[in-house]
Formats: C-alpha cells, sequence, structure tokens
C-alpha cells in the first residue's frame, strides 16, 4: 500500500514498487483516512506512508495501523528530515524511515527489509539518534533487567546497527540462534520489531556512543 497526498508522487512509487518481481502493490491513498480504510479492507504487509497528508496525517495513520492491524508494517517516507518526524514516527510503531531523495532501487530494498523484520534509518536518522540519546539519562526499559548476558550483547549489537549474520559473526554462534534471541528479545521488551530493539537499547544506555 502506498499513501502520499501528492498524485504523481504515489503514482511513481506505487509503480516502481509494482514493477518488483517479488512485490505487489495492493492499493494507494492520498490520505491518511483512505489509508486507513484501504488497510482494513486488504491487510497489506507493508504500508508506504507520507508524513504531510491532509485529513489525517502519516503520523497518526502509522499509530492507528501499528495499533489495530499489527500485522502491516510501515515504512515512513518523507521529503522533511526533521527530529520530531523521526521520533513521533518510531514512537508511532514505524518500522522504517527514509527521505524522498532515495533511489529507486533503494526504495524497493527498503519494502524487503522492512517485511524481513530488519531495521530500516536513513544514516541520517540514524546519526540524529545517536546525538539526542548523547544528551539524555538512562531510562529503566521494561524487561532489560531480565535478560540473559547473551540477550543483552544481542541487544547492544543490534544498538549498533549489526545484521542478524554480522551478529552471529561476531559473537561466534549460529545465525538461528541469533534469531532466536531476537524472539526473546522483542518479547521480553514488548518491542514491535527490530527498530523498536534499537530504540530500547538506546533508552537503557547499552549502546556506546564512543
Amino acid at each position: 500500500m502506498v499513501a502520499d497526498d501528492q498524485a504523481l508522487v504515489c503514482a511513481g512509487f506505487a509503480s516502481i514498487l509494482d514493477a518488483a518481481t517479488d512485490l505487489r502493490v495492493v492499493g494507494t491513498a492520498g490520505d491518511g483516512a483512505e489509508l486507513l480504510e484501504l488497510v482494513a479492507r486488504t491487510e497489506p504487509d507493508i504500508a508506504v506512508v507520507d508524513v504531510r497528508m491532509p485529513v489525517m496525517d502519516g503520523i497518526l495513520a502509522t499509530e492507528r495501523i501499528t495499533a489495530d492491524h499489527p500485522a502491516t508494517k510501515v515504512l515512513i517516507l518523507t521529503t522533511f528530515d526533521l527530529d520530531e518526524y523521526v521520533y513521533d514516527a518510531l514512537r508511532a510503531g514505524a518500522s522504517g524511515f527514509l527521505l524522498k531523495d532515495t533511489t529507486a532501487v533503494r526504495l524497493v530494498e527498503a519494502v524487503r527489509l522492512v517485511a524481513d523484520g530488519s531495521m530500516l534509518l536513513g544514516p541520517t536518522v540514524t546519526r540524529r539518534l545517536v546525538s539526542d540519546f548523547t544528551h539524555r539519562e538512562v531510562e529503566d526499559v521494561p524487561g532489560v533487567a531480565e535478560l540473559t548476558p547473551r540477550e543483552r550483547e544481542v541487544l547492544v549489537a543490534i544498538g549498533s546497527g549489526l545484521s542478524n549474520q554480522e551478529i552471529a559473526a561476531e559473537l561466534w554462534i549460529a545465525e538461528a540462534t541469533v534469531k532466536s534471541h531476537v524472539g526473546e528479545l522483542l518479547r521480553k521488551t514488548g518491542s514491535r520489531d527490530r527498530v523498536q530493539l534499537v530504540l530500547a537499547a538506546f533508552r537503557a544506555g547499552l549502546v556506546s556512543l564512543d
């Protein structure tokens, strides 16, 4: 599902994604309210959502989608590289955030990554997260105190931006074991996806910012 209030932009994104052999666009929407109606009707795997839309903006629409349709993941795509949009989108449950100046190839890759449950934050977004959390007090994140030593290691690696394959190589464990740990981390911390685990790692002060 693609939602953007600019008809040409929306059609362009939809055309790019639909051209991929493993992706199928099931609908497009021009505002957040229309997006919610279509998501309820079609239950897409991914919703590519613009932030600034009439009737209902992309942030509120994301919050409603993640609450009412947890099987649908949201990829935020916007021209506005502003802190409040990044954090609001992530808090609302978005699984990824990219700027609209991304390439067609990167857009398709982004949808695949989000569908696969991978973290997707553009490099600018990641830098802003690091900068912001260096000035915050460490929080008592639910579930973190109950993690095993190995699970904490995996959470730190996730917060550092490593993939499952990279974590497996660094910790000398099988990739299937990493996936098992990730599942436990999601359950124990109440995180919806990998992006939420990254935020949990930052909030708990587990990620080295050196």
